[in-house]
């Protein structure tokens, strides 16, 4: 069966994380992704990681072109013709200075999905400032609400989430420009910008907020990390998860751990709850201190009250729901999780990141652009 985006031919000027990432998610969908380098030793990330460098560019093939040469530019012009995305994630101008922008491009290829990934956008006062990660967390208001409640702001995230989140952003846009452009005939140009991105997650927060009128920073931390029966609690060899905040949840809590001070009516009540939080988990703490944390979890889920392990990456991965979900693949990297959503015609994941500048697998793309163009004269 045909993969979901077989004949899709992707033109990729990212480097780093944020592009790469999102060009492998599209890989795994059955697309085809040129990885555009600069001379003389491509992507930073071969040599800064190459461990992330083969996670996410597999694959991949790999051209090396001087951009700052005419001759590049040309050869980079030639490909985007036949190329039906292109991501670049360079600072805002950068493109355009090259003559790559996409004014430039769509001239050469009107049905081009023009894709530009930044950390601030192609507008606004911040599109020339540097930054990573972390500071696209701090922009957009989220480290503000990471720490404990009464502490200090945190870097509390074990992951890039600005990167990432922005990558899944960026795929769900090309997916749906790709979608657009079958019925309008047309390309686009996207502005995406990862600081933006986090901004709508925090909508999930802004609403109970707004709702509540609250205002002061304080008390957006408490709302936003303090919960009842919620939270991370210590067994005798480890960590679990717990999450009862549903009453019949919570009810199926307080007969397995026995807290009959918590056991009155009034308790139903999230709010009564909530205002007796940290006694609430103090409790919650004291009872599970003793007790084996695969213990704790085996009878927490006989019980039906939302619990899970805190493990380690090794431990996830040899976890049974990890083996039913067949989710790890074995790639040149090493094992790795697969596209988590399967589609029909979905291949293995890829195994091998290429070797720079490996273009083996660019020929059979313009077959494909051709076809793609004689159904659409014929449709016409």
């Amino acid at each position: 069966m045909t993969a979901p985006l077989a004949g899709i031919r992707i033109l990729d000027f990212t480097e780093l994380l944020p592009g790469p990432f999102l060009t492998q998610c599209l890989v795994e969908l059955g697309a085809e992704v040129v990885k555009v380098e600069r001379p003389p030793a491509g992507d930073p990330v071969r040599r800064s990681s190459p461990g992330l460098f083969r996670a996410v560019n597999r694959g991949k093939s790999s051209t090396v072109i001087d951009l700052k040469s005419k001759s590049g530019v040309a050869e980079a012009l030639q490909l985007l013709e036949t190329s039906d995305v292109l991501v670049e994630g360079f600072r805002p101008g950068v493109m355009d200075r090259l003559g790559l922008g996409y004014r430039a491009a769509s001239s050469r290829n009107p049905r081009l999905v023009y894709l530009s990934m930044s950390g601030y956008g192609q507008t606004g006062p911040l599109t020339q400032a540097p930054g990573h990660d972390l500071n696209y967390l701090a922009q957009a208001g989220i480290i503000s609400l990471c720490g404990r409640p009464e502490g200090p702001p945190a870097h509390a995230f074990g992951l890039p989430v600005a990167d990432l989140g922005g990558s899944v952003y960026g795929l769900a846009a090309v997916l749906a420009a790709l979608f657009q452009r079958e019925r309008t005939g047309r390309g686009q140009h996207l502005d995406l910008s990862l600081t933006d991105c986090l901004t709508h997650w925090l909508n999930a927060r802004r609403g109970p907020f707004n709702h509540a009128q609250i205002d002061d920073l304080s008390t957006q931390r408490r709302h936003a990390l303090t919960r009842p029966a919620y939270g991370v609690f210590l067994c005798r060899d480890g960590a679990i998860t717990i999450a009862a905040l549903e009453t019949h949840f919570w009810r199926a809590l307080v007969g397995y751990l026995g807290l009959t001070a918590f056991r009155g009516p009034e308790y139903d009540d999230l709010k009564r709850r909530s205002a007796e939080c940290e006694a609430i988990n103090a409790a919650i703490a004291e009872a599970l201190a003793p007790v084996s944390r695969d213990d704790a979890v085996a009878r927490m889920l006989a019980a039906d009250i939302p619990v899970a392990p805190v493990l380690t990456l090794r431990e996830a991965e040899t976890s049974e729901h990890f083996i039913a979900r067949a989710l790890l693949s074995a790639t040149s990297a090493g094992r790795l999780v697969r596209f988590p959503v399967r589609l029909d015609g979905m291949q293995e994941a890829p195994v091998a990141a290429p070797e720079l500048g490996n273009r083996s697998a660019v020929p059979r793309v313009q077959d494909n652009q051709t076809k793609r163009e004689d159904k659409t004269c014929a449709r016409a």
